[in-house]
C-alpha cells in the first residue's frame, strides 16, 4: 500500500518536469520512485546524494555538480515528516544539508509522501549533520542528541540525531542552528515548502 502511493506521488511529481528545466532531486524511497520516471531530454538535474546521482546517471539523466549552477526551477524530495503547518523533518537518509541547499535554490519546492508521513506534530528524531572538530562539546550542547552510526554526509559529516522534544517547531530550529559546529539540522521551514504533493 506505501509503496503504491510512493508510486502514484512519483508520477505525480515527473509531471512537473518539463524541457528546459533545471530540476534538483532528494535522496530516499519516494525519490527512488521517482527516478525511473523522469525524463532525460532537456533537462539538467542536479543530485543531493551520490546514491541519487548514480542511479540517476545509470538511467541516461544529465546529473551536473551544484557549484555549476546558481539555481533551479523546481526541486522534488520526500520527507520524513510533514506537520499540518508544513514544517518538514527530513534528513533519515543524511543528505538534509544539500536537501535544504537545493529547496532554497528552486523556484519550487515539491515534496512528494506517502499518507504515513503526515504528522500531527514533529516529533524527535531530529536528523543533524555536524562538524567533527569539537564533536564531543557539541553533542553536549546539543543534549539530548546521540551520533547516528552511519556513514559521513555527502560531505563529511557526523550524522548524529536530537531526541528532545521539538514542541515549536521554529524556536527548536533557531536553538540548533546556533550551536557552534551544526552544519545543518533536519527542520525545514513552511517559507521553504511550495507545495505538498501525497500519494
Amino acid at each position: 500500500m506505501i509503496d503504491e502511493e510512493k508510486q502514484r506521488v512519483a508520477q505525480a511529481g515527473a509531471q512537473l518536469v518539463r524541457a528546459g528545466m533545471r530540476v534538483g532531486i532528494g535522496t530516499g524511497t519516494t525519490v527512488a520512485h521517482l527516478l525511473p520516471l523522469l525524463p532525460a531530454r532537456d533537462i539538467v538535474y542536479v543530485a543531493t546524494s551520490p546514491q541519487t546521482e548514480e542511479r540517476a546517471l545509470a538511467l541516461g539523466l544529465d546529473v551536473r555538480p551544484f557549484d555549476t549552477l546558481d539555481r533551479l526551477d523546481l526541486a522534488l524530495d520526500g520527507a520524513d515528516q510533514v506537520s499540518p503547518t508544513r514544517w518538514l523533518v527530513k534528513g533519515g537518509g543524511g543528505a538534509h544539508t544539500r536537501e535544504k541547499i537545493v529547496a532554497a535554490a528552486a523556484e519550487r519546492f515539491v515534496v512528494l509522501v506517502s499518507e504515513d508521513k503526515l504528522v500531527d506534530e514533529l516529533a524527535p528524531p531530529v536528523p543533524l549533520e555536524l562538524l567533527t572538530f569539537g564533536l564531543q562539546a557539541t553533542l553536549l550542547a546539543l543534549a539530548p542528541a546521540r551520533i547516528r552510526g552511519v556513514p559521513p554526509s555527502p560531505d563529511g559529516g557526523v550524522i548524529a540525531d536530537y531526541l528532545g522534544p521539538v514542541g515549536d517547531p521554529a524556536e527548536l530550529a533557531a536553538r540548533l542552528a546556533a550551536v557552534p559546529g551544526v552544519v545543518e539540522h533536519g527542520l525545514f521551514p513552511p517559507s521553504l515548502v511550495d507545495d505538498v504533493l501525497v500519494g
